[in-house]
């Protein structure tokens, strides 16, 4: 290949925004690449990434179902792959095939640069025990919250992941437990941030209204040409503010750039740019 090659590996993938952000990226940074899909069977990733290396691919980024897949495809994993056990972005580093996981990085870098909300010592409540979470625990818990509870609809799945982050809570002196949706207790919380794509079909998780105050923050990972179903879930109950999570794919994406090319480009026209489109798309 005479232009570096990078790909997103999903399935589905085509309605992926990130050759975009990549490429309006590499224009930014005068940078030489070219960023594409590739839709991989379900039964055969690691064939998919095989292949991509063998042609001269210099890296990849990694969506659903694929994230708790791609660790065992590398030599070297960074420690929040290796806590969390989901890699979002493959790269090569003295000849060794190398992952990170830069979601959670680029949740926090929205929640706390961009929209400037408060985390430290504050009660968060965590919707979702799948990849998406995984990737994102370990930096949320970097920022001291005061407590983290991790709810989901089978609540052993929720438990044994906070069994899995207890260390890293117990050094940034927080709280962390795992609990059903129905099990959250009574209490309201200053940040609800939403893991599960639930809402995007129209399902809302069964928590109770008083897990909602006139202060709570929300945030969905998930993100659309409207506010998602669970932000308006969030904001008839009441929550002082709510974003989506269009912010956070951009700064993931960000994270994943500079780990190829060295340089960590600005994020805020993209974003910008990204959320004008998605407007438009519903004119």
């Amino acid at each position: 290949m005479s232009t570096d090659r990078y790909f997103l590996l999903g399935n589905p993938v085509s309605h992926s925004k990130s050759p975009f952000i990549h490429t309006t990226f590499a224009e930014a940074t005068a940078q030489s690449l070219l960023y594409a899909t590739r839709l991989c069977p379900l039964d055969d990733f690691a064939g998919q990434v095989q292949q991509l290396w063998q042609e001269g691919c210099l890296g990849m980024n990694v969506t659903v179902p694929f994230k708790e897949q791609a660790p065992a495809l590398c030599q070297v994993l960074s420690p929040r792959v290796a806590l969390a056990g989901a890699a979002n972005t493959l790269y090569l580093r003295d000849g060794k095939v190398c992952c990170d996981n830069t979601d959670g990085i680029g949740m926090m870098q929205d929640i706390l640069v961009n929209l400037g909300w408060q985390v430290a010592a504050k009660r968060v409540l965590v919707l979702g025990a799948g990849g998406a979470v995984r990737g994102v625990l370990q930096p949320l818990l970097q920022a001291r919250p005061r407590e983290v509870v991790v709810a989901n609809r089978t609540a052993a799945r929720a438990e044994a992941l906070a069994d899995v982050f207890a260390q890293t809570a117990a050094e940034q002196d927080c709280q962390i437990r795992g609990c059903g949706f129905t099990d959250v207790g009574d209490q309201s919380f200053d940040l609800i941030i939403n893991g599960t794509s639930a809402s995007l079909q129209g399902e809302l998780p069964p928590l109770p209204a008083s897990v909602v105050a006139s202060t709570t923050a929300v945030y969905d990972m998930m993100y659309g040409a409207e506010p998602t179903p669970f932000l308006h879930w969030a904001e008839q109950l009441g929550a002082e503010r709510g974003q989506d999570g269009l912010g956070m794919l951009v700064e993931q994406a960000a994270e994943a750039f500079a780990l190829w090319r060295g340089i960590r480009p600005q994020t805020a026209p993209v974003i910008e740019a990204l959320r004008q489109t998605l407007l438009a798309s519903k004119a």
